[in-house]
């Protein structure tokens, strides 16, 4: 018996070098770059996550207006967490974005939706203190502008209590959101990539794949099928 288990292992190892030679023919499988479909809410989505907010509740409505940044204007957490006083033109209805990172300084034109629900939380629930930032913690110290990790924090909470768990983990995908909206309105990619600030139309040519009307009207019918 043990020199029948001896011949079997033995068999076993020379099949497992076979098997190692004949990977280096198997050609790997491609993996083209921004291959794979962006995902996104869909519009009644939308608006069932920004109904999840009591607006009654100063806490939620800083976290509605932080909502509403991300979900108008495809803003990153860290970008919405940067805002300040000062980056709100209100006379001409634009926003000034900074990125830290690379420097940069964008003005864009701030919707009437985030406006009026930035404006509600300064007038009605900010806490009063000094500091210029635009959203603030409502915990002690209440100088200390919000971070990013608070932002993913408000994200997913509105996730949970609006039953969208599965669809929405983190603030990412609502600047996919906010990209598809505007291709679907009629925004063409310049403008789209204007808006997100990509710096290559390449990032922003992706969201061409999710705008299924247009790619219809061109696609050609399938050989021997109905034209």
């Amino acid at each position: 018996a043990s020199a029948i288990r001896s011949y079997l292992r033995f068999r076993a190892l020379q099949h497992a070098d076979q098997v190692e030679s004949l990977l280096a023919a198997v050609p790997s499988a491609a993996c083209w770059r921004l291959a794979a479909l962006p995902k996104y809410l869909e519009t009644d989505e939308v608006a069932l996550l920004m109904a999840a907010f009591d607006r009654t509740l100063p806490q939620h409505q800083r976290n509605y207006a932080i909502l509403r940044c991300l979900v108008d204007l495809g803003l990153r957490s860290c970008e919405v967490a940067a805002l300040r006083l000062d980056d709100i033109d209100w006379k001409n209805g634009t926003l000034t974005v900074r990125t830290e990172k690379s420097q940069r300084c964008d003005v864009l034109p701030l919707p009437s939706t985030s406006g009026r629900a930035i404006a509600e939380y300064l007038r009605k629930a900010r806490p009063a203190n000094e500091s210029r930032a635009v959203f603030v913690r409502h915990r002690a110290p209440f100088h200390l502008p919000v971070s990013p990790s608070v932002i993913r924090s408000v994200v997913r909470q509105a996730a949970v209590r609006s039953g969208l768990m599965d669809r929405l983990h983190g603030p990412h995908r609502l600047r996919h959101s906010a990209a598809t909206r505007m291709l679907h309105q009629g925004a063409t990619l310049k403008q789209i990539a204007d808006i997100l600030r990509h710096r290559s139309l390449d990032t922003t040519a992706i969201y061409a794949k999710v705008d299924v009307p247009r790619l219809a009207a061109i696609a050609q019918p399938w050989p021997g099928g109905a034209a």
